[in-house]
């Protein structure tokens, strides 16, 4: 009778198969980090030769192979000088010219470079302890290969929390990645890869548009986000959105001001009849 009334031992989890699963959590996040900095290092500026030289190792060419990446003999076979020149071009075709789809989420947002994405991103790197080094050229933090890179510095993060065995650090680190996917990635860059896909005249630029469009659902769907709305949908022109700015309507407009108001030149401070209140603190202090 006691032994049909005995209640169920309960499970014990077994320390050397949970310090294997946080190896295991480990390896992914910095695999899925090297991805993520692969794909910066494509949109981020013009590639180097030195970044071109890794892409062609073959043991990276196989790897995007079986995800169904390939490359024409325009990446294959040129000599590394030919192709860097090769794709200086392309990269100043498609995302630097005039006509060109910048890889910016304002542009892609607003058509309008340093709009609300900017700050908001800006604030996030800062709130998160991260500042943006310079490379050869200035680039916006709003820009895909500095958003890429900086999920790929919350992954490595991750993964040193892990290591050491702090699963909170490692959870909250999970979020904000999961909450940058909401606010930023994934509003915009599903879209743009379909656009550069189809823009692109190099293999190149096309196959690592089509490789940034399938990691970007594959996130999504590892993260459980697929609510999220592509707000970009690869538009080859994006509407310009108007610019907003705060007036005092009882303040008199041009062709209306008070007797006595000092002549031009005079003081343009004082001259100014339609104060313009900026939307945005562009103050970069903590």
């Amino acid at each position: 009778m006691i032994a049909a009334l005995a209640f169920d031992d309960p499970v014990v989890a077994d320390p050397a198969e949970a310090i294997q699963d946080l190896v295991q959590l480990r390896e992914e996040c910095l695999a899925r980090a090297n991805l993520y900095r692969i794909l910066a290092g494509v949109f981020v500026e013009e590639p180097s030769t030195n970044f071109l030289a890794a892409l062609r190792e073959a043991g990276l060419l196989q790897s995007l192979r079986d995800v169904g990446i390939a490359f024409d003999a325009d990446f294959l076979e040129s000599d590394l000088p030919t192709l860097s020149e090769a794709l200086a071009c392309e990269y100043a075709t498609l995302f630097a010219s005039s006509g060109g789809f910048p890889p910016i989420e304002s542009v892609r947002l607003t058509g309008r470079f340093k709009q609300d994405p900017h700050f908001q991103v800006m604030k996030i790197y800062q709130r998160m302890g991260f500042e943006q080094v310079k490379g050869r050229f200035e680039v916006f933090p709003d820009q895909l290969g500095i958003e890429l890179m900086f999920v790929a510095e919350l992954l490595e993060r991750g993964a040193a929390a892990l290591a050491r065995e702090d699963m909170p650090a490692y959870k909250k680190l999970e979020k904000e990645i999961k909450r940058f996917w909401t606010l930023h990635l994934g509003r915009w860059v599903r879209g743009y890869s379909g656009l550069i896909e189809r823009a692109a005249g190099h293999s190149f630029y096309r196959e690592m548009a089509r490789f940034l469009g399938g990691f970007a659902m594959e996130e999504i769907a590892a993260m459980g986000l697929s609510h999220l709305d592509d707000l970009d949908q690869g538009q080859l022109e994006v509407p310009k959105s108007e610019i907003k700015m705060e007036f005092n309507p009882d303040e008199p407009v041009c062709g209306e001001c008070p007797p006595g108001l000092p002549e031009r030149g005079a003081g343009l401070a004082a001259a100014r009849v339609i104060p313009i209140t900026p939307l945005h603190d562009l103050q970069l202090g903590g």
